[in-house]
């Protein structure tokens, strides 16, 4: 009966993320028809060329990206809400976003400190995600250093916090020294973008977000013994530091790449967990790991698509909609339902 329900439940967020990646791709400065859009995404040809080409070149790639963002961090929030057994844990909490944030910060802030090499040899469409994926991945290996010198799960977690605050120190001090302009160039990828990526980065992003959720399959397990905590594990016969690297490692791989391609991103890792554990009342991974998968997938395109406003020319920042939108319906879920996790 259990199961039953589960499959009706995901059965109808199926046809929500289909209606909502529709309506991503109508909506726009132009808007286009529904029904052309079908024509053109099912090999046809749409009544207006110029909406053949708005479609395959900037709203489809646009779209897609939407959901491996929503997914990827709504996947990272899980994983790393339930290694810290913390409900506040997030995707960010490893200090990974911190570091890609600094990689980039170094890019476009440090020409001030480095006499211009870096901004005049390395802007290029692939610069911002390199530079975010090195430091993104400096990080990474400071923490999993840590990880293996530490015992408690929960220093891991304040380790991963300190290089958050390291890391914004750091780039601090290089805005000090910049230019307006630097700044206002580096503000502007803070607010993260999920439209500027071509066809190429996306594969790229694609085939790395497909090996993280590959990977966080295989720890279904251990995800699930850890929700009564490390001991119960070991008496699974998990291997607790081996489960809890991989896990690290997936959460940094999820977060590092979308970081790099879309930016930092708020509030959906944090927050879609949540909502999938009070739509499926389980905390059963088998069936959280493809609801939020889903869930953070529509969240993603509602926002965007509130952020493209419709029949405008201006796009707000996404990092600005998914806290103005995802917040206020996450403290009524929360009010709602006491109870909110293990």
């Amino acid at each position: 009966m259990e199961n039953k329900s589960y499959t009706k439940q995901f059965i109808l967020l199926s046809v929500l993320l289909m209606v909502f990646f529709l309506m991503n791709i109508s909506l726009g400065s132009v808007s286009i028809p529904i029904k052309e859009i079908i024509n053109t995404l099912t090999g046809g040809f749409s009544s207006k060329e110029s909406w053949d080409i708005i479609i395959l070149n900037f709203r489809l790639p646009k779209a897609i990206t939407a959901i491996l963002v929503g997914s990827g961090l709504s996947v990272s929030g899980l994983l790393m809400q339930t290694l810290f057994r913390n409900s506040l844990a997030g995707p960010f909490v490893l200090g990974i976003s911190s570091g890609a944030s600094l990689g980039v910060a170094m890019l476009i802030l440090g020409s001030s400190l480095f006499g211009g090499f870096f901004l005049t040899n390395s802007i290029s469409n692939w610069s911002l995600p390199i530079a975010s994926s090195l430091g993104a991945f400096l990080v990474l290996s400071a923490v999993i250093i840590a990880a293996n010198r530490v015992r408690n799960t929960m220093s891991i977690l304040i380790i991963g916090l300190m290089f958050g605050s390291l890391t914004s120190a750091v780039i601090s001090v290089l805005a000090y020294f910049s230019e307006a302009a630097q700044i206002q160039q580096y503000l502007f990828w803070s607010f993260g973008s999920l439209g500027n990526l071509s066809w190429n980065e996306l594969l790229v992003f694609l085939i790395i977000y497909v090996i993280g959720i590959a990977a966080t399959l295989s720890v279904i397990k251990p995800l699930n013994s850890f929700l009564l905590g490390e001991n119960y594990a070991k008496s699974l016969g998990i291997n607790v530091k081996k489960s809890r690297n991989i896990i690290l490692l997936i959460t940094s791989l999820l977060t590092g790449v979308i970081t790099a391609f879309a930016g930092p991103i708020a509030f959906v890792g944090l927050a879609v967990p949540h909502i999938a554990r009070m739509i499926f009342s389980t905390s059963n991974h088998k069936i959280l790991i493809p609801s939020v998968l889903i869930i953070g997938a529509i969240i993603m395109l509602i926002c965007d698509s509130i952020a493209q406003l419709p029949t405008s020319e201006f796009t707000l920042p996404i990092n600005a909609i998914t806290s103005l939108f995802g917040a206020p319906i996450v403290i009524w879920l929360l009010i709602r339902k006491k109870k909110i996790f293990i």
